[in-house]
């Protein structure tokens, strides 16, 4: 997730909390400056999980970021995009 989307995510992870959960996987950066950017953007509906290197990449297929993945309550992958993820596309796929 990228700044120009975190107030987009959090609000869609606010207004569809009955839904869905969002989780950010931390990988760049610091652990500390990941805490900070959910703090800045007061993302308080969002999850964070830290992984100090790139094999949560790896094994998600994700190449750059942003990216987003749609999992069901199976764990299975439902939808997933490679660069900005918007809030529509991820209600479609909930559809």
């Amino acid at each position: 997730m990228c700044r120009g989307e975190a107030p987009e995510i959090e609000q869609l992870a606010r207004d569809h909390a009955d839904e869905l959960k969002v989780v950010g996987l931390g990988t760049q950066d610091s652990l500390a400056e990941a805490e900070e950017f959910l703090k800045e953007f007061e993302m308080t509906s969002t999850d964070l999980l830290w992984d100090d290197g790139f094999d949560s990449w790896q094994a998600l297929g994700i190449r750059a970021q942003p990216a987003g993945i749609l999992l069901g309550t199976d764990g299975k992958v439902v939808a997933s995009w490679q660069g900005p993820v918007s809030p529509d596309d991820v209600l479609a796929a909930l559809a």
